[in-house]
Formats: structure tokens, sequence, C-alpha cells
């Protein structure tokens, strides 16, 4: 025991297990009661951000219910209990403190994505003004954050392979914490509270035990993961360690030690590794997300870090607007550049638009997507070619992204490639006012400090109609207009067949 005695509360949230929590060990040896708590956050019940689909499901609500239930009982095995609240993290913490008046210490986990670190801002300054340590760990991934050769972490590789021969060839593993047999006990006269149930949270089973099939699976299958883990009927594929992963029931450091002394006492071979470098994809993904931050949800925002791509998406945020150009530029960075789904853009843009139409906001993205009318399957647009060819001297880019306004002329497009000298001259601090690219794409490098061709649209100012006509642009075979804010479908866009893909969709 060091310090003072007191009381700590150890917020669990991703981590509901008794083995290898460092969380628990920290509380164990510095307070005289720990409380384990867990907070069934309402956020977690709302409608996802685009779709409104509910973020949790039945199947996955049943899993955490039985999960908290089985960490319950195993802490009471130990001399504990599991607390157990309804309400955000920040409020249930804030009562404790006020209702106890003897914590000392709130111990949590972090977490790298936006949601999960704005709970954490929050308990911060419920212990601030309180006058409460906060103490935080890292435990989430095999490979611990401090033990990785790419530091600062923004030097992590954007492809999985280097990060994988980096990892591979100059780190180790941390080995699991022991842990005490018995657990400090709760702090005097404070109840456990009553775990919810499926119908509290208005959700229903629609059969008995979906964990059967999952639970009887996790048997000798490591030794032919390998071959097995592309099956999709039955028991005898897969691990089966994902959900235990995902709620952190289940150690990724704890996987790898099994792991290691199976493969001493029987065999190792190409399976018993191929489970190792799937734990390595779901590190990489979630030091992606510390690297990048916000940025990973950045493109409604106007925060790609891609100046023209910004400015259309700012521009559609505050006025409901986006020009023909902006729009399948747009669409071609997200589905593109980025890989992502193109329903979350249409819902996007259905959100915004003032001139939403069904039809041409669906046929653009479906177009945009490869799966349209688009008789070219690959078709992308280059972010700095399309930058200089339409906005040459940046004033559009300037309107609309403020923050970049110091830097002169074309180079306002690509504001990463500029030296530190003319970025310090032009008040610009990549990283801090303004974002760094969240990808850059190869056939972007040909154009950097380029000046826009003779002949090519320049923007001038908002208030003027663009009223250029068709052009045939010879070097992508491309037709292209800016007669209207969008491409409505025609007969020659074969609107029976789009109407097919939407209902397919």
């Amino acid at each position: 025991m060091s310090g003072t005695a007191g009381t700590a509360i150890c917020l669990l949230r991703c981590d509901l297990r008794a083995h290898d929590n460092q969380v628990l060990h920290w509380a164990q040896h510095n307070a005289d009661f720990v409380i384990p708590l867990y907070c069934f956050d309402p956020r977690h019940y709302l409608g996802t951000h685009c779709y409104r689909l509910p973020k949790t499901g039945p199947h996955r609500l049943r899993f955490l219910l039985e999960s908290v239930k089985d960490l319950r009982e195993t802490l009471k095995k130990k001399g504990s209990t599991l607390v157990v609240r309804k309400g955000k993290p920040e409020d249930v913490v804030c009562d404790l403190i006020t209702q106890l008046g003897s914590v000392t210490a709130v111990v949590f986990h972090e977490e790298a994505t936006q949601e999960e670190l704005d709970v954490e801002k929050g308990l911060c300054q419920v212990c601030r003004q309180h006058g409460v340590k906060i103490q935080t760990f890292w435990g989430s991934t095999l490979y611990h954050r401090d033990d990785l050769p790419f530091r600062p972490i923004d030097r992590l590789p954007d492809v999985y392979t280097h990060f994988r021969k980096g990892l591979e060839s100059g780190a180790k593993v941390r080995p699991t914490l022991r842990m005490a047999a018995q657990l400090k006990p709760l702090a005097p006269g404070l109840e456990e509270g009553s775990i919810p149930t499926m119908e509290d949270f208005g959700q229903k089973v629609t059969y008995n035990n979906p964990l059967a099939i999952v639970t009887c699976a996790v048997k000798n299958l490591v030794a032919s993961y390998k071959e097995t883990r592309n099956g999709l009927v039955g028991m005898d594929y897969s691990t089966k360690f994902a959900p235990w992963l995902a709620l952190g029931c289940i150690s990724p450091r704890y996987i790898y030690e099994q792991i290691q002394k199976y493969e001493r006492e029987r065999t190792a071979n190409e399976s018993t590794y191929w489970v190792l470098f799937e734990l390595l994809w779901r590190d990489y993904f979630r030091f992606v997300a510390l690297k990048y931050g916000r940025r990973i949800f950045s493109l409604r925002e106007g925060k790609t870090g891609v100046p023209f791509v910004d400015a259309n998406m700012r521009e559609l945020s505050a006025t409901g607007f986006m020009s023909n150009r902006g729009r399948q530029n747009v669409a071609s960075f997200l589905t593109k550049d980025l890989g992502l789904d193109w329903r979350m853009g249409a819902e996007w843009f259905e959100y915004l638009l003032v001139d939403y139409d069904v039809c041409s906001n669906y046929g653009n993205w479906l177009y945009s997507a490869g799966i349209g009318n688009d008789p070219r399957e690959n078709r992308k647009f280059n972010m700095i070619k399309q930058g200089l060819d339409y906005d040459g001297n940046g004033d559009y880019v300037r309107l609309w992204v403020p923050e970049l306004q110091g830097i002169k002329g074309a180079d306002i497009h690509t504001p990463w490639a500029l030296s530190s000298a003319a970025l310090s001259q032009a008040g610009v601090t990549l990283g801090e006012t303004y974002p760094q690219p969240v990808v850059t794409a190869p056939e972007w490098s040909r154009h950097i400090h380029q000046r826009p061709r003779a002949g090519h649209y320049i923007w001038t100012k908002p208030s003027r109609r663009i009223t250029e006509s068709v052009r045939l642009e010879k070097s992508s075979e491309i037709i292209e207009s800016n007669l209207s804010p969008n491409i409505t479908i025609s007969t020659e866009c074969h609107i029976q067949s789009f109407f097919k893909q939407l209902q397919e969709w």
C-alpha cells in the first residue's frame, strides 16, 4: 500500500475482465477500498450519426449483459463485486464521489476514439472539481502503445505490412499481470445495483441462447485457424474470440501467452501464427484511430486536411449548397480515396442539401461509387488536379477555409507540401490550426507546386453564377458540366436500371 488510505473507483468500459487488468491491479495496491464500476451509458443506445440505427442491437446487448453478470460473479469469488449503474459515467462518478466522501482516485483504461475520449475529458473535469486523482492506463492492445517502434504516434505507417514488420522485428509483448486472489472490498454502505434486462432497453432476443454455438465452438480451433477461418456454417471454424475481445472480457496478451504455450507443448504452424497476425490487425486499427483522432470522422466536418474537399464540405454545411464540381469531387474522395460506404455520403447530402432530389442525389452517389450508370468502373478524380483546374488561385478555398488564408496562390491546395518556414509565415501549423491530410493519393504528387493551366476555369466570387458550357476534358475523357448544381438522371442514364439498383440496396 502506498499513500494514504482511501477509495479508488475503477471505471470499466471495454475491459470487462478480472485477469490482466491494470486498472484493478493498480487500485488493489493503492487504496483500502476498491469500487469496480460499470455504467450503462444511455448514449450507447441512441441512434447512429448517419443512419440513425440503434447503436447497440439485441445480440450485442445480450452479450454485454451476460458479460457484466459473469464479471460480477467472478469478482464476488474474489471478495468484491461489480457496481452497476445506469447513466453517463462522468455523472455516476460525480455522484459516487459526493456520496462516499472518501474517493481518492478514479482509474480507467484509455480509449482511442472521440466519444470515449469525451467521456474521459468529462471524468477529468469532475475529478479536478473534487480534488480527486485521475490514474489512467493503456490496456486494450496486444502491443503496448509505449512499446511501438513508431513514436510519436504520427509516425505510425499507413500500410499494415510496414506496421506488422516493424513490430515483429522491433517490439515485445508485455507479460500479463499477476492479479491478487482476493480483492479489496467495496466502500462501506455502497450497494452494488441491479443489472438491467433486455426489456429495460426496449429490446428482446428472437431466440433463447445466441451464444450457445459460440461457446461450444471455442475448442481446439487455433491449430487449424488459417484453413478454416473463412468458413460460414457450423462450429468448427474461426476462433470465436472476437466478441470477448471487443468487450475486453479476454486480454489479447492472455491469448498471446496461451498460443505461445500451445506452440511449445503441442504444435506451431501457420495457423497459430495467423491468429497473432489477426490480433495485430486489431492493434493496427486502434493505433490508426489514435493517430488520426477525429480525422477518421472528418469528411462531414470539412476537416480532412485536403483543402478543396474541406471547402466544399464546409460550404454544404453552412449553406445547403454544393456545386456540381464539388459534388463529384467529394463523392470520389469518400468512395475512392477513403474507401468508405457511398451511402454515408448520400445520407449526409440528403440531410443538408436545399436542392435535395432523391433521383439526382442517389444517382450521383451510385455513379461515383462505380455501381451505378457509369461505364467506367474505376473512375477517380485527382483532388489536387481538380483544385488547380477549377480554383487555380485558391480563392474558393480561402473563402471556406479561412485558416489557410495566409497561403498565397495555388499552394493553398497542398499545405502539407510547404516548408515549415512557408507555413509559419502563413500562420499555419499543421495538426493544430489545420489538419494533416487523412490520406494522400500517390497521383497527387504529380501536381504539387504546379500552377493552374491556361484555359481552365478559375473561381472568382461566390455571387457570380457559373455559366461554363459543357466541355470535354481530353485528359480523362469525362464529359463535365457546371450548368446545374447536380446531375439529372436522364433517359440516357437508364433510369430503370438505377431504380432497380436502388431497390436492391
